[in-house]
């Protein structure tokens, strides 16, 4: 079956302007091939906020799926079995650090792994969300924003999200790439994202005109410290 990944900078419904789902929301669903497929949500990075599960339950129940949200504070046994069953997993932002490392103690990596390997579970995510797929990231996790080596990597490189909306991330991105602290890798605007397909990227995409993916990657002649190259965006139908 075939693998899917998509990692954005931001954007989906928890940051539409009245917690409406977007393309982008739209376009994971058709994703899973099911008319009337198991979303599951992971709050994990947000500590399993009220607030940002009653926004994914109100959202993604418009759109006539099935919901269910991994909870690792409270009933975790249970709610990691339920992976079990789900064909989307959307993971939601916060702090990427604490959602690997509660992901690892509970043993969920294991299982989304598995499951993506076989291609049966499609994988998504926004900021921490995004970036716990690849092997690095520029992460606010430890309080200032740094580039941290960690991730689970399912695919290759790093990632920086809210390119546009936190432009103080990409001058850290940048010089983590040109000294190698971290691997060359995707730096996104909000609303724009890697779809990656069985590994490999594949579109590009973007909720509204004007968003964009950059490549970067160190550069090993005279210049600038690293290429930075922008990707042809694929924008989502409404």
């Amino acid at each position: 079956m075939t693998r899917h990944i998509v990692a954005m900078g931001g954007g989906g419904f928890s940051m539409s302007q009245f917690g409406e789902p977007t393309a982008l929301d739209r376009y994971l669903v058709h994703l899973t091939g099911k008319d009337h497929p198991l979303v599951c949500f992971a709050p994990t990075a947000s500590s399993d906020d009220p607030a940002y599960i009653h926004k994914f339950l109100t959202a993604y129940g418009s759109l006539g799926v099935r919901t269910s949200v991994l909870t690792l504070w409270t009933g975790a046994g249970e709610s990691v079995d339920r992976l079990a069953e789900a064909d989307l997993l959307f993971v939601g932002g916060g702090s990427t650090v604490n959602l690997v490392a509660l992901w690892q103690a509970h043993g969920v990596s294991d299982i989304v792994a598995q499951r993506y390997a076989e291609g049966s579970l499609v994988l998504a995510g926004i900021s921490a969300g995004a970036c716990c797929w690849y092997q690095g990231c520029v992460t606010d996790s430890f309080g200032d924003l740094r580039p941290w080596r960690g991730g689970l990597g399912l695919v290759r490189g790093s990632f920086c999200p809210h390119l546009d909306g936190e432009p103080e991330r990409d001058p850290i991105f940048t010089a983590a790439v040109a000294s190698g602290d971290l691997p060359d890798g995707y730096a996104a605007d909000d609303g724009a994202g890697v779809h990656y397909v069985d590994g490999v990227p594949a579109n590009f995409i973007a909720e509204r005109s004007g968003q964009v993916v950059y490549r970067v990657l160190p550069n090993d002649v005279p210049g600038p410290a690293v290429i930075r190259e922008a990707q042809e965006m694929v924008l989502l139908a409404p």
